[in-house]
């Protein structure tokens, strides 16, 4: 980092947001919470001096940070907070939800956090299916993290992504606009270029693009073969690491839609075709535990090894989609992973892998 990067600098920080900066992209449902944290902060630091503008007046000190950094996300500021890297008239402030007030001057420390250098190419073989000038598809196997977060600041989908792509460092999460549980198997789409990103993400987020998994859960299937669910999901009041059905009327969440559709049915459990309809964090999971059958391999849930496999049972089977470019319908299916397979087998189940039509 230059000398000149290290002067302190100073802005008069307001309500009211610059145009929008790489990192400004609309959220869509996903089957995780997609976090940005697209920070590029070097080995040493930048202090960064602010002061509270009329507009920014009762805002969230990291609101209003994140509306005058826009460089780096709203999670990274976040965690400088939490580190004690922001003060406000030479005292420091910790919490991300102080409210601030016009004519405060604070200052910020912009340095190297773990989420900021986990943004690095690594190189990876990944299971592309197709690839264009403006997206690919690939086939994620189980294991595999999709993006950093704590715990796995590497060896992630994205360090690969940009390992594959150079295009992939300017973008977003590398092109990312949905995600994948870690053990969960199958398709995901990935953007190379913003224009698609932006497109797909309005996809997602309008439910025009369609995810289909097959699932082995525990317990016989009881009652109609195709059944709909529209259970809210939100945190786990007893155990916030976990999702739960809430009751919107008491407690926090988002409408939660999934169809399920039995493919087979075994003394040991069944095997299942889910459709989401909404894409909340792990909606089929939650879902399919709702029910009464939690998938194989799913701790968190209720579920346990089974028939040889001790990952999650979970595989993103199908993915469908109207090309944002070319407008061309896209339909892609993936095979079954080998454990799932050998699963199946253990159950005395088969799978006809007979392509679906589009759609």
């Amino acid at each position: 980092m230059t000398q000149a990067f290290l002067k302190k600098r100073s802005t008069i920080i307001s309500a009211t947001p610059p145009q929008a900066a790489p990192e400004s992209v609309p959220q869509a449902p996903t089957d995780e919470a997609v976090d940005t944290d697209g920070s590029d902060a070097s080995a040493e630091g930048e202090l960064r001096a602010f002061v509270v503008g009329a507009a920014g007046h009762g805002q969230r000190l990291d609101r209003v940070l994140a509306m005058q950094v826009p460089e780096f996300s709203r999670s990274y500021l976040q965690q400088l907070i939490a580190d004690g890297a922001v003060r406000l008239d030479g005292h420091p402030a910790t919490r991300s939800a102080h409210r601030v007030r016009a004519g405060q001057r604070g200052e910020v420390e912009l340095r190297p956090t773990p989420q900021s250098q986990a943004f690095l190419p690594e190189a990876m073989a990944l299971d592309v299916v197709y690839e264009d000038a403006h997206l690919l598809v690939v086939n994620k196997p189980a294991g595999l993290v999709v993006h950093p977060a704590p715990g796995n600041w590497s060896g992630t989908l994205l360090n690969g992504l940009l390992a594959r792509d150079p295009v992939a460092s300017t973008l977003p999460r590398a092109g990312i606009v949905h995600r994948l549980d870690k053990d969960t198997s199958g398709l995901m789409v990935v953007a190379r270029d913003r224009l698609t990103m932006d497109a797909l993400v309005r996809l997602i987020a309008a439910r025009e693009v369609s995810r289909q998994y097959l699932a082995l859960a525990h317990r016989p299937w009881q009652g109609p073969a195709r059944r709909e669910v529209e259970a809210p999901i939100g945190r786990d009041s007893a155990n916030r690491l976990r999702m739960a059905v809430v009751d919107l009327s008491r407690e926090s969440g988002k409408p939660a839609v999934t169809d399920f559709e039995l493919i087979a049915n075994t003394p040991q459990g069944c095997w299942v075709r889910a459709s989401l309809r909404t894409g909340r964090t792990h909606q089929i999971r939650v879902h399919m535990a709702h029910l009464g059958h939690p998938l194989v391999g799913d701790a968190v849930y209720g579920g346990a090894p089974a028939a040889g496999l001790e990952r999650q049972a979970l595989h993103a089977f199908r993915l469908a989609f109207t090309h944002p470019a070319t407008g061309q319908p896209m339909t892609f299916q993936a095979p079954l992973p080998a454990d799932l397979a050998a699963a199946l087998r253990a159950w005395g189940l088969s799978y006809n892998e007979t392509p679906l039509p589009p759609g």
